[in-house]
């Protein structure tokens, strides 16, 4: 049985709540404080708080061309305005105070704890405090750079923000010190699985790696061969250690109970939620109230990027026959859509125990999500289904498309390495320079294909399209559903079709995006007003 982390809160830690101006604002006050950062167990209750900041399941997917929910949202339809706040900043914020506070004062156990062990936790620190740093640079692009707990009077609290090739270099010095610090993953264990692992720092750095070198190639600024080399180095070193390796059962069990704990070597971070419903961190209805009751269904065009199984795609394969019935979707493709999509027959719900169709009262494109999907939780509307954070599936992709974009090729023994590792998965054939030339294939549209089906439903596809800059494209266009098989299908809710006979649930008139602001979001107006240093970010 897995070990859970216990997310235990220590007076220090109360102030997460403060507003964004407080964040890094620390009074001296508490005698609880003065005593304590005496031994590693004060050290791990610590950190341990960090860990409550681990995304939950979300439905951003809904914020790209992957998916849409019951109605449009004001980032995809382009109708957001500046916020007077932002959790996204906030919350960023209070975990680097956090973090701040353990790296300023770990130290303090020295005299009755060895430094590896206050080296440890202080690298957990520093990962999460490059966690936070990354979140904001990737929405906001320039923030201010605290690298310390403040009080009132700190001139930084009223200093511009930092340019973001300074942030993330701090990035990269904290997350270098994590991966040499941090215990690997097989020293962890079964005691201390879910902490966070020298190999964890690393994928992770390999993430945060690949963004900013394929942000800054498309995007025409800084830096980009450093950043793309450092992210094929750090996948490189992921694969190298061992460490991991793909799940050896199915597809669709990786996001299920079999998926969880130690005995799975793809999952690199997750957030925990329990191993029962007696013995758990927290609980979730991600299933029940956001992919049944349809806030976010799959699109067309997440379908049509799965591959059929003799490696082309549904407008160049023979194998591809339009469908007649709705199990007609699924025939010779990528076995992974139906592990990722539900269909006729896939276990559903206590009320109505077999799939049949999708509803189109609640699932507008008449596709649903089955990832995660469980009877039993459906019952409890309390899972306890770990989230996968990062998985070896992103790290082989990352190191494939940091190759490609660092060298303008990939070998095929390179591909064999990731990209084919994961098509066997899918039952798909393998991709190798011959085959895409002989089909009219490009190498690097199909590493970001097989990223887009591998980590479809995982949050992954809107920040894709910001980095690549392909956003201002794909997101304007409409969003189209399965086809519409009438016989399935029925009249019970009357829909619109293009000429093709396929659900049309949003025209591209309802799709906004604008290359000159969306690519950044817009700063908080009132941390503007709390500090005048700060400088709105274009258009908004």
């Amino acid at each position: 049985m897995k070990t859970i982390i216990k997310y235990i809160g220590i007076t220090f830690t109360m102030l997460a709540g403060l507003p964004a101006c407080e964040v890094e604002r620390l009074p001296e006050t508490s005698i609880s404080d003065q005593t304590y950062w005496r031994s590693e167990g004060d050290l791990k209750s610590a950190a341990n708080y960090l860990y409550t900041f681990l995304p939950a399941w979300s439905t951003e997917d809904v914020w790209s061309d992957d998916a849409i929910g019951l109605a449009s949202n004001n980032i995809s339809d382009g109708s957001r305005l500046a916020p007077a706040t932002d959790g996204n900043y906030n919350t960023n914020y209070n975990l680097i105070r956090a973090a701040n506070n353990i790296v300023e004062k770990a130290p303090r156990a020295s005299a009755s704890t060895d430094k590896a062990i206050i080296d440890r936790y202080t690298a957990e620190a520093r990962f999460f405090r490059a966690w936070g740093y990354y979140n904001l640079v990737q929405r906001f692009g320039d923030v201010p750079l605290i690298l310390k707990t403040l009080d009132e009077a700190a001139p930084e609290l009223s200093a511009p923000a930092s340019p973001r090739a300074a942030i993330f270099e701090q990035i990269y010095q904290d997350l270098d010190f994590a991966a040499q610090k941090l215990p690997t993953h097989t020293v962890l264990g079964t005691a201390d699985f879910g902490r966070i692992s020298n190999t964890a720092a690393l994928a992770f750095k390999a993430r945060v790696a690949l963004f900013e070198g394929t942000r800054s190639k498309y995007h025409n600024y800084g830096e980009p061969a450093k950043h793309l080399k450092a992210a094929a180095d750090a996948a490189k070193a992921v694969i190298d250690s061992k460490q991991h390796d793909l799940f050896t059962g199915a597809y669709f069990d990786l996001f299920q109970m079999p998926g969880e704990g130690r005995q799975n070597r793809e999952n690199v971070i997750v957030k925990q939620y329990g191993v029962s419903l007696t013995e758990r961190v927290v609980t979730h209805s991600y299933y029940r109230g956001s992919l049944e009751n349809g806030n976010m269904n799959p699109t067309k065009s997440l379908a049509d990027s799965y591959l059929m199984k003799d490696g082309l795609p549904i407008a160049k394969s023979p194998l591809y026959k339009a469908p007649v019935v709705s199990t007609d979707v699924f025939v010779d493709r990528d076995t992974r859509m139906s592990d990722t999509f539900m269909k006729k027959g896939d276990p559903m719900m206590t009320t109505k125990p077999i799939f049949d169709i999708a509803p189109l009262v609640f699932n507008k494109t008449g596709f649903m999500f089955r990832k995660t999907a469980n009877v039993d939780d459906w019952n409890t509307q309390a899972s306890t289904i770990d989230r996968p954070i990062l998985r070896y599936a992103e790290v082989l992709v990352t190191y494939a498309e940091a190759l490609y974009e660092l060298n303008g090729s990939i070998s095929d023994a390179d591909l064999d390495l990731t990209v084919n590792r994961l098509r066997q998965r899918g039952g798909v054939a393998k991709l190798t320079n011959t085959f895409a030339t002989a089909n009219g294939l490009n190498i690097r549209d199909e590493i970001r294909r097989e990223r887009r089906v591998e980590l479809a439903q995982e949050g992954f596809r809107y920040w894709d399209l910001l980095r690549w800059k392909t956003a201002e494209t794909e997101l304007p266009k409409p969003v189209l559903g399965n086809y519409f098989f009438k016989a399935e299908f029925g009249t019970v809710t009357s829909v619109k079709l293009t000429s093709d006979n396929y659900i049309l649930v949003q025209e591209a008139s309802f799709r906004k995006f604008d290359p000159n602001k969306d690519y950044l979001w817009p700063l908080p107006i009132n941390e503007i007003a709390l500090n005048p240093a700060l400088k709105q970010n274009k258009g908004w």
